[in-house]
This record gives C-alpha cells, structure tokens and sequence, in this order.
C-alpha cells in the first residue's frame, strides 16, 4: 500500500541536557507520532532550572538566523510550527519572524507559551514579557498555556481553583479573541480527584474536556509531554478534542510510573515506557512508514 508524505514539524525549544523537558521531549514524542522533527534550540543548559542549582547556559538566540536562512536555501516546508520556552524578547521576534517566513496554508502554528505557574511568572521573566508572549499568541492556529499563564496573556489576577465551567470557558474565549483559532487551557480542575484540560475551537464556538486521574505531586516537563503527544496526534489526523484526550492519558500514565517509582521529581518524568501505548492510539503499530517529506 502507498503511504502519503511524511509530515515535518519545525520544534523550536530549549535543550536542557538532563531533566526531561524541552526538546528532549518533544523530539522523541513527535517521532513516535511518525512526525519528521526538525529543531531549532534556543539555548543549551546542563539541567532545566526548576529545582536545580549551579546549572549551565548558553544562549544560542545568535544562531537562530543562520539555521533559518540555510533552511530556506533547502526549501524545506513544515506541517507545524511548535514553539515552547522562550527567553526573552529578542527569541519572540526571531520566533514571529520564523512564522512569516515558514508558514504556508496548511501549516498548524503551535505556542506553547512557557511562562509562568502556580501563580507566578518564572524568575527570568520580567512583568513586560507576558505581553510580549501575547502577541505572538495572536500569530498562533493553536495555544497550549496553563492557567497561571492564560492569567498573564489577559492580564487577569490568577484564580487557583476549584473552579467552574462558567470561568474557564470564559477563559477559553477570551484567549481565542487573542487570535488563535483554537485553545487547550491545562491544569483544569472542578474536583480534587481529577485534572486535565478544556479545549475550546472558536471556528464552532465548542468547548470539550479531558480530564483523568489527579495524581500527588507536581512533576517537571509535564507539560512538555502532554504539548508534544497533542501536537502529534493533531498531525496524525485526530480532532483536537480526541488528541487532548490521548495525550492527557498519556501524560497521567507517565506520572504514575514517576509516581509509583519514587524518582525524584526534578528529573522528569516517564514517558518512555508509555510510547509504545501512545503509538498503539494513534494506530500507527504495524502501518508502513510513510514516504520521506518534501
């Protein structure tokens, strides 16, 4: 049987080189989705900085132009553009500039706008930059924040929960007045025991939601894991609520295994042993491989 082209996917992230997040996630992930991943790291560090000391950095926003002019002597076309933590002002616009020179019809403009949580922006961000992330928001088909960061982009006080479905389907609906046609707001949750995401396409004006096991404990690069099964899926052909849903259950089976196994929390958590599981729902075991892309 003759498969269709490969997709390709533009991942444009930070590499922290121990503690899964970033593109150490997003990689593998979208490959096991069948998505040809191409990467653009923003900076490299030895660990991620969420409970780590003494980490290494280099900023590596001076390279983005040359890998971006080399790309377009290629030709090369993406199905989506995936952007996670950004750090600073100067990233933001090489990333809007990215869009504008890589986008075309069929191309899906995923921001992840990494931030902020529990209330509060991380420590490298200064009060400008959600404004700043909320512009590039209104360039993107699809954004991906928690609701500590839907705070900042609407420039709202942050509402810890339990909450209603009447406030986050308002948060829903105004984040998608930013510009992007469709929203899934994470770390949704109306009773203790369950967590999930709302999901919220403007073009119907339709809210669904996904939500499973609240497992204790908060775990580093989660939502990484969840962004790049979501992302996959959405490339592999699933409604975005159906996507939402195999990658909540995805990023739950990857907590409990983290979970279960005591590993400290830093280091990220298990999504390597769930692959095969994430494959199976996508239904890619046992179809050929597709034709390299374009």
């Amino acid at each position: 049987m003759k498969m269709g082209r490969q997709k390709r996917a533009m991942a444009v992230h930070d590499i922290s080189c121990f503690g899964k997040c970033s593109l150490t996630v997003a990689l593998p992930v979208l490959s096991a989705a069948g998505i040809e991943t191409s990467v653009i790291p923003t900076a490299v560090l030895s660990t991620h900085t969420g409970g780590f000391t003494g980490y290494t950095f280099r900023d590596l926003t001076e390279d983005i132009p040359a890998i971006a002019e080399h790309w377009k002597t290629l030709g090369l076309r993406f199905d989506a553009i995936y952007t996670g933590y950004l750090g600073s002002f100067a990233q933001l616009a090489l990333v809007s500039r990215l869009i504008r020179e890589f986008k075309n019809g069929d191309t899906l403009v995923c921001v992840d706008p990494v931030m902020a949580d529990g209330g509060k922006l991380y420590a490298a961000f200064g009060p400008d930059f959600p404004k700043g992330m909320a512009k590039l928001c209104a360039k993107a088909d699809l954004i991906l924040p928690n609701l500590t960061e839907a705070a900042f982009l609407l420039n709202e006080p942050y509402c810890a929960g339990p909450y209603t479905k009447d406030y986050i389907e308002t948060v829903l609906r105004r984040l998608a007045a930013l510009g992007p046609e469709r929203v899934v707001l994470t770390g949704v949750w109306f009773e203790p025991e369950h967590l999930g995401c709302a999901v919220y396409d403007a073009a119907a004006d339709r809210v669904g939601y996904a939500l499973n096991e609240r497992i204790e404990g908060a775990y580093h690069g989660t939502g990484d894991v969840f962004a790049s099964a979501l992302i996959g899926a959405v490339l592999d052909g699933f409604p975005l609520l159906e996507a939402a849903r195999i990658a909540v259950d995805f990023t739950v089976g990857s907590i409990r295994r983290t979970h279960e196994a005591g590993t400290d929390i830093r280091f990220g958590v298990n999504f390597e042993a769930g692959l095969p599981g994430y494959i199976r729902s996508l239904g890619l075991e046992g179809r050929p491989a597709p034709a390299v892309g374009a």
